[in-house]
């Protein structure tokens, strides 16, 4: 396999290959297709989640498991998600 890279990344690999934490551009290269390769299945797996998560949420919904937002709620809601965020 033939694989062709920018200029950028040419040099990134050879970084890599230099500061010693890689004998090759070979084992570079596969090192950061691993890393995509897990980043792609957790990706898959957060979507899946959050279908089921959204699934489940409309099961509620038509079986009359819901209630109005108020002001308050909303504001809880948002201070929950700002703090997730910070942690």
């Amino acid at each position: 396999m033939n694989v062709s890279l920018t200029p950028q990344l040419e040099k990134w690999v050879q970084d890599k290959v230099k500061s010693g934490l890689y004998g090759s551009s070979s084992e570079v290269v596969r090192d950061a297709l691993r890393v995509l390769h897990q980043f792609e299945e957790e990706r898959v797996r957060k979507l899946s989640t959050l279908k089921s998560e959204i699934q489940i949420g409309l099961e509620q919904l038509q079986v009359g498991k819901s209630k109005k937002l108020d002001n308050s709620f909303v504001e809880s809601i948002k201070k929950r998600g700002r703090e997730r965020l910070n942690d």
